[in-house]
């Protein structure tokens, strides 16, 4: 009976499955940044090579006249600090709202807590745009129309399970040699909160702020319907209503400005807590 010597993989053959796993990623980043990078080359496009057939991908002519158009024709700046209030604040609103709850949920273990806990996770799985006729209702009998409320409240209110699921799973596995030591030092529920628990939690409430911030940010609907007033529309309601100088022209220029101009803050915001997030995530991935 003779054995098989199994063949093992040599170095070159390592090398050649590193190099087609480096091309092949490299391929899916360019494949996912490719509409980003078209609507950025568009917004310095000329209107010629805008509406130039063949497609000019690469323009050789660059021009701002876009950019300078959203703000002399329309009143983007405007447009800017709204979104960012709303977004700001109803995430602001969501983690100080979330965090107590979701440490109470995880230590606490109030009375029918798993029923709380179901109903949250529920929620969290019910589409929000079934909530819109009758946030509309809402809206109309506490006349919140044209009022910053009416976006701050609903944003806030969609974005809370998710906040209380992900901040809870963190809280659970936090050791409860602290909370004892800290109950030993005298510190009362809330200070050990403040003091010691959310510290140690940074990176999961700036992963939750970020997924509350991004979606309060890119909001349409609520935001077209109970904003009309044109000082109080955000960037996605102003982006869409941008008109060209006819019924007949669709001003791909200025729009692509748009769209440069809303994601900008954004990917500004993910580079900058780029470290938490990795943490937030990498965490939440070994304790689950």
């Amino acid at each position: 009976m003779t054995v098989i010597p199994q063949k093992r993989p040599t170095r070159e053959s390592k090398i050649n499955r590193k190099k087609i796993l480096r091309l092949l990623g490299i391929a899916v980043v360019l494949f996912c940044l490719a509409p980003v990078l078209w609507q950025l080359l568009t917004s310095f496009k000329v209107n010629e090579d805008i509406a130039a057939v063949p497609t000019v991908y690469v323009p050789t002519r660059y021009t701002f006249n876009h950019y300078i158009e959203l703000f002399t024709r329309r009143p983007f700046w405007r447009y800017i600090l709204n979104s960012a209030f709303v977004s700001i604040t109803s995430t602001a609103v969501a983690l100080a709202i979330g965090a107590p709850a979701a440490y109470a949920l995880a230590r606490l273990r109030p009375w029918g807590g798993k029923v709380i806990l179901a109903g949250v996770l529920i929620v969290t799985l019910f589409p929000g745009i079934l909530l819109f006729l009758g946030l509309l209702e809402i809206i109309q009998a506490l006349r919140l129309g044209n009022n910053y409320l009416a976006l701050i409240i609903p944003y806030t209110a969609i974005n809370l399970p998710l906040t209380i699921l992900v901040l809870r799973s963190f809280f659970q596995q936090l050791p409860k040699d602290l909370e004892d030591s800290a109950r030993v030092d005298g510190y009362n529920t809330f200070q050990m909160l403040w003091e010691i628990l959310l510290p140690m939690t940074i990176p999961a409430l700036v992963t939750t702020g970020i997924l509350t911030f991004i979606f309060a940010w890119n909001e349409f609907i609520f935001a077209l319907t109970f904003m009309t007033r044109e000082e109080l529309k955000t960037i996605p309601v102003g982006a869409a209503q941008l008109g060209g100088a006819s019924v007949f022209e669709i001003p791909y220029g200025p729009l692509a400005a748009a769209t440069v101009l809303g994601t900008l803050p954004l990917v500004l915001l993910v580079l900058f807590f780029q470290r938490k997030i990795v943490q937030g995530l990498t965490a939440g991935a070994v304790k689950g």
